[in-house]
């Protein structure tokens, strides 16, 4: 499984203009064969900073996912943003098991 994990920084008023961008993106990445999560999510304590979370089930999923039309348009609605941060990182690992 790949786990991407990340975030971005933008300024606090961009959220509510490009929030129907960022349930399409959503909506059509969990459509993706090989997608197995997907999520954004705006940090309680810093409301510029949005975390990205991502799980797929190989990295030729991933691959896919990055040729879609989606994240060509997600590309063009960021590239319109002031971004003053960007960390991603992708890891390739198992699911831990653990009991309760």
């Amino acid at each position: 499984m790949i786990l991407v994990s990340g975030k971005v920084r933008f300024h606090q008023d961009d959220l509510e203009r490009i929030r129907p961008a960022i349930a399409v993106m959503i909506n059509a990445s969990l459509a993706e064969d090989g997608c197995i999560d997907y999520a954004y999510s705006i940090d309680v304590l810093d409301p510029t900073v949005m975390r990205i979370i991502e799980r797929w089930r190989d990295r030729a999923a991933l691959a896919a996912h990055f040729q879609t039309p989606h994240m060509a348009q997600w590309n063009a609605v960021l590239a319109e943003l002031d971004i003053s941060d960007r960390e991603l990182f992708m890891m390739d690992g198992d699911q831990l098991e653990f009991a309760v």
